[in-house]
C-alpha cells in the first residue's frame, strides 16, 4: 500500500472489526449521536480524517501560552505515522490500546498510526488508570497514568510516555519491568513525538525524518522536512550530543537567573519528586538581592515543610520560600498552567 491518508490499510481493525472507509463513517456518525464524549471526539476525528481537505487543525496543548489552532497536512501525519512505526518496530496485526483522548494530538496519532500501518486498535475511555486486562504490543500513555497502573505496565510489549517529563522516581519504579518503556519528546507543532529514549537513558533519540540543531539560546531547533515545510525552532533548552541525539535541560521561558547562577526549575523538580507527594513546581520571584529568588509552589492546604527534603539540592537551588495554593491552574490538557499559578502567588504578595 502507498503511504497516502486516504487509504486504509487492509489489516486495521478497531475493536476487532475491520473497517474501511464507509464503515468508519458508519462509526464516527454512530459515535457523536448516541457516544460518550471521548466516543464523540473519536467521530468529530475521524469525520475531519475522512473528509477532503488535505489538512486537520489542531489545538495546542497551552503549556506555555494560551492554545492556539494550528493547520497541519494530513500526509505529514502519515509520515510521522510511518516514522513511529519503523522506529518501534510495529507491524501489521499488532495489537495497541489507545487510552488517550483523541480531541488531542497523542490520541489521534494512535488512530492515524492504526490506520496507516494495519494495527488492530482497541479503544477505551481514557481514565488516569489503565482500565483493561488485555495484553498488548503498542500503547501510548501520560505519567499519570504510568503511576496509577504500575501493576498493569506488564500487559504491554511497548510502551511510549509523552505529555509531561518522566519523573526519576516513576523511572526507577518501572526501569525493571517486563516491557519495553519509553519516554517520548514532542509537541502538537511536531505531530506528536520527533524523538524518544528508553526510560533511564540520558539522551533522546530522533526519529528518522528528523534532524536537529540549537539557536543562540541553546533552545532546540527541529528539521523535519517530512512533517513541517519550515525548521520547527522550540523554547525547550538542549545539550545536543549529535545531529540525532539530544539531553533535555529545561524550558527557556522556566530559566531562573537567580544571583547570576542560571538554574533549571525542571531539574531541580527531579531532585525534589520523590520528596513531595503533592504535586509542585519551582518558579522564580522577583528579589532585591538577587534579581530573582527560587521558590517552590506546593498544591494543597498549608502544611510544615522539614528543611531536610531540600538536602539534596545545590546551594543556589534552595528555594528561600515555600507557598501553598489549595488547587493549581490547569491548560486544558490538565498541565499545571506555572503562569497562571505563578499569578495567584504574586496577588497574594501584594495582598501581604
Amino acid at each position: 500500500m502507498i503511504p497516502h491518508y486516504k487509504n486504509i490499510h487492509n489489516r486495521f481493525k478497531i475493536n476487532g472489526v475491520h473497517l474501511d472507509k464507509e464503515a468508519l463513517f458508519q462509526l464516527a456518525y454512530g459515535s457523536i449521536k448516541e457516544g460518550e464524549v471521548y466516543e464523540k471526539e473519536l467521530g468529530e476525528f475521524l469525520l475531519d480524517w475522512l473528509d477532503d481537505k488535505e489538512t486537520i487543525q489542531l489545538t495546542t496543548s497551552g503549556t506555555t501560552g494560551m492554545p492556539k489552532i494550528i493547520t497541519i497536512k494530513k500526509e505529514a501525519m502519515v509520515h510521522s505515522a510511518i516514522a513511529t512505526g519503523n522506529f518501534f518496530d510495529l507491524h501489521p496485526q499488532d495489537k495497541a490500546l489507545l487510552c488517550l483522548s483523541t480531541r488531542y494530538i497523542a490520541g489521534k496519532m494512535m488512530i492515524v498510526r492504526a490506520i496507516m500501518l494495519g494495527l488492530e486498535l482497541d479503544i477505551i475511555a481514557p481514565s488516569s488508570n489503565l482500565l483493561s486486562d488485555k495484553c498488548y504490543d503498542f500503547v501510548a500513555i501520560v505519567p499519570l497514568q504510568a503511576e496509577n497502573s504500575l501493576d498493569k505496565l506488564n500487559q504491554f510489549k511497548k510502551i511510549i510516555i509523552g505529555g509531561a517529563k518522566v519523573s526519576d522516581d516513576l523511572a526507577l519504579k518501572i526501569r525493571n519491568l517486563n516491557a519495553k518503556i519509553y519516554e517520548t519528546y514532542g509537541m502538537t507543532e511536531t505531530i506528536t513525538h520527533i524523538a524518544a529514549k528508553r526510560v533511564g537513558e540520558v539522551y533522546f533519540n530522533t526519529l528518522e525524518h528528523v534532524t536537529i540543531t540549537i539557536d543562540d539560546r541553546n533552545c532546540l531547533v527541529i528539521d523535519a522536512p517530512s512533517i513541517s515545510d519550515g525548521k520547527i525552532v522550540t523554547n525547550d533548552i538542549v545539550e545536543i550530543h549529535n545531529e540525532k541525539k539530544f539531553k533535555w535541560l529545561g524550558r527557556y521561558d522556566n530559566v531562573i537567573n537567580s544571583g547570576g547562577v542560571k538554574l533549571f526549575p525542571e531539574q531541580i523538580e527531579t531532585k525534589l519528586a520523590s520528596k513531595i507527594p503533592n504535586r509542585f513546581f519551582i518558579a522564580g520571584l522577583p528579589d532585591a538581592v538577587l534579581g530573582t529568588r527560587v521558590v517552590l509552589i506546593i498544591e494543597g492546604e498549608v502544611q510544615e515543610i522539614d528543611a531536610v527534603i531540600f538536602d539534596s539540592l545545590d546551594r543556589f537551588e534552595k528555594p528561600k520560600e515555600v507557598f501553598f495554593v489549595s488547587k493549581f491552574l490547569e491548560t486544558e490538557t490538565t498541565k499545571i498552567n506555572r503562569i497562571q499559578t505563578l499569578k495567584i502567588i504574586k496577588v497574594k504578595i501584594k495582598e501581604d
